[in-house]
């Protein structure tokens, strides 16, 4: 087992009050496993992993555990967690092309994460060149600053950077935004490259592209609202999804060949809740178009298949009647 998450609850503290940004969320993620994580802006998707890494003042642990390989990680000391991050576990984070120092060199920004690290640059140094060898880069990279290298060339390095030192769990947050589409599918390519070579174990991809996870990840797990909405295999997810918000996510995307004239994109009526006070029961009632009385109740994240999660009343094992559960909704392309 790689990283276990049982009921996390990180809030961000406001002059309003506490945003429930993560609100009792559990789940596993399996050694060699790529979970993908989806949902729209706001959802927690960013929250969530940058949590598990500690990396914002703003952020309050409010309950809940984090494992990583059945040892419990200190996510509410930031002093702790400095000694585990970038060995124990990493993160390329969300607009890494702006993570490196326009005014070092490659080199010199390498040399002082190993030093705040106690790792000698002069023992790593081959390996980063074999890295980024592997990754498409010369090595002559090493003596250039950051404003001479291309978008994708920033988002390599700092793949290259982030699991330089072998972490067990690598969290990588929208790593192809702002990227074009051939060097997108690079980049997903060089996340399984990783996971196969053992420079890191299991890996977190966070991103609202569907298309990306269809392609790299094992798993995707739904967020909406700081909740989990819906966690099985990428390919139930993408031609099988029981959640109606993850069937109109996967609705909302659009299909090669298919013609405007055929079939209009409608997406998803509505915007998530403020998560100052989100609304009592599941989350996105106000938004399903076939909730009902008992949707505001919470629902249990319910195993409905062998590693299939829902938490939606109308596919729970402890709620409506079989008839009901046979006419919940179903959307293009999936199955009920």
């Amino acid at each position: 087992m790689s990283l276990r998450v049982e009921g996390l609850k990180i809030y961000y503290r406001t002059l309003y009050g506490d945003v429930k940004a993560v609100d009792d969320v559990s789940f596993t993620v399996d050694d060699g496993e790529i979970m993908g994580i989806a949902g729209e802006s706001g959802c927690g998707k960013s929250t969530l992993g940058n949590g598990i890494m500690r990396l914002d003042g703003r952020m309050r642990k409010v309950g809940g555990t984090v494992e990583l390989d059945g040892v419990e990680l200190p996510i509410g000391d930031d002093r702790a967690m400095d000694r585990l991050r970038y060995k124990e576990l990493s993160i390329i984070p969300q607009y890494a092309m702006s993570a490196l120092n326009p005014t070092r060199r490659i080199r010199t920004i390498t040399r002082d994460l190993l030093k705040t690290k106690k790792v000698r640059y002069s023992a790593e140094i081959e390996e980063f060149r074999r890295r980024l060898d592997l990754v498409g880069l010369d090595e002559k990279v090493l003596r250039q600053y950051p404003i001479e290298l291309s978008g994708g060339m920033k988002q390599r390095i700092v793949m290259v950077i982030s699991t330089l030192l072998n972490p067990s769990l690598l969290i990588a947050d929208e790593i192809t935004s702002a990227l074009d589409v051939s060097t997108q599918r690079a980049v997903g390519e060089m996340i399984i490259e990783f996971r196969d070579r053992g420079y890191v174990k299991s890996v977190m991809v966070i991103t609202h592209d569907l298309s990306i996870l269809a392609q790299i990840s094992t798993t995707i797990l739904v967020m909406y609202a700081g909740k989990l909405a819906e966690k099985a295999s990428a390919d139930t997810i993408i031609n099988a999804p029981l959640h109606p918000y993850t069937q109109l996510l996967i609705s909302s995307l659009p299909e090669v060949g298919v013609r405007y004239e055929d079939r209009v994109l409608s997406g998803i009526v509505g915007t998530p809740p403020s998560l100052l006070d989100p609304p009592e029961g599941c989350r996105f009632h106000d938004r399903c178009p076939f909730a009902f009385e008992r949707c505001h109740e919470e629902p249990p994240f319910d195993e409905v298949a062998p590693g299939h999660f829902v938490a939606c009343w109308l596919r729970s094992k402890s709620s409506v009647s079989a008839d009901a559960a046979a006419a919940a909704p179903v959307a293009d392309g999936g199955e009920g």
